[in-house]
């Protein structure tokens, strides 16, 4: 097959969904497919929305030669109107990790979000879906059933090999919990929330290591280090930055705990590659982390923003290790019941092919 991509900026950029849409152009090109990547520029909303007007990338798009085009949703500003001028060569489908208007933010702007999305969507012919979640959010949105494939991330690229009788080792570790943020530093992944709450716990009962991009929110990262100081928790919390894969491994394997907060995930990779290395997550249930986490069982779900719900679950696991011990061998137990990457890209591209013969 012959296929186009369209995202921005770089296919290395470090979140969620470029690993997703990294992982399944490994796949495609293993199988013999030859992948194009059409990239745009970042820049803001509002300029994204101009590439519509721009008469070189609907050009750009009407010349490829491909059998599919596929869009991470992400660049839905930038095609929304470009798409439905498209000279009908190829079938587009999108891969939606989440959506814009489901995160949280005044209601004015998402409603303002929710109408370019759904123009977007709806000019589209098929889905690629990471959750159930994120299908039924579409379909909800544009009342339409389309072609579709939900191909759940994988959490396997670390190759974590961890026993049980290490999980549980780790777990009765004496001193205090280590706790783990794995996600870029931008307010929808709620780091304030859990800095907050652990602000509640005793000095000596916890550690928290962030592991992820500083960069993308300037504003938000200096809220961050202005909440820290004030807090008092400086000496408790350790900014890492992005790591790569080997360091990755090692943190998530001396960790105890993957706290991630966050107000909004339309999956959570981060919870499921932790979990690999029998990490229990304390996730909320804004989104699709239901999907992976059952709480109380392998780990926790919280209401988005509840401080002091937050603050109880944290206290649970420093005092009582034996129910650590308890979530985190079920977590490791999620983590193998769950497809690979190999598996997901194989289900992406049953569908496209099948998409072809129908």
């Amino acid at each position: 097959m012959r296929v186009g991509l369209i995202i921005y900026g770089s296919l290395e950029t470090i979140s969620g969904g470029y690993l997703y849409d990294r992982k399944l152009v490994e796949h495609l090109e293993c199988q013999g497919d030859q992948v194009e990547i059409i990239s745009l520029p970042w820049r803001n909303y509002a300029r994204h929305l101009g590439d519509n007007l721009a008469p070189a990338v609907l050009r750009r798009l009407n010349q490829l030669r491909v059998d599919f085009l596929l869009e991470d949703e992400l660049n839905h500003p930038s095609l929304f109107w470009v798409n439905r001028h498209l000279d009908g060569a190829f079938p587009v489908i999108s891969i939606v990790h989440h959506l814009r208007s489901s995160e949280s933010r005044p209601a004015w702007q998402n409603h303002f979000y929710r109408q370019i999305e759904r123009s977007y969507l709806s000019s589209v012919d098929g889905f690629i879906f990471n959750s159930l979640t994120t299908r039924q959010v579409v379909e909800d949105l544009i009342r339409e059933k389309k072609p579709c494939v939900v191909a759940f991330p994988a959490g396997d690229r670390l190759s974590p090999h961890i026993s049980n009788e290490e999980i549980s080792r780790r777990a009765c570790r004496p001193g205090p919990l280590r706790l783990l943020f794995l996600g870029n530093v931008i307010p929808r992944k709620g780091l304030h929330t859990l800095l907050e709450a652990l602000s509640m716990l005793p000095e000596d009962a916890w550690q928290l290591s962030v592991a992820g991009r500083l960069d993308i929110d300037h504003a938000y990262r200096d809220s961050i280090n202005q909440q820290v100081a004030r807090l008092g928790l400086s000496e408790r919390v350790t900014f890492l930055g992005p790591l790569a894969d080997e360091g990755l491994s090692e943190l998530l394997r001396a960790s105890q705990v993957l706290a991630l907060p966050s107000s909004y995930e339309g999956f959570g990779i981060a919870y499921l590659e932790g979990m690999g290395f029998g990490l229990p997550s304390i996730a909320t249930s804004g989104g699709a982390a239901g999907e992976i986490i059952t709480d109380g069982c392998n780990g926790f779900l919280i209401k988005p923003g509840d401080v002091p719900e937050l603050r109880d679950c944290l206290q649970e696991l420093v005092t009582n290790r034996q129910r650590l011990i308890e979530l985190s061998l079920a977590a490791r137990k999620r983590y193998e019941a769950h497809p690979s990457w190999e598996q997901t890209g194989t289900s992406i591209r049953g569908f496209l092919e099948k998409f072809t013969e129908a």
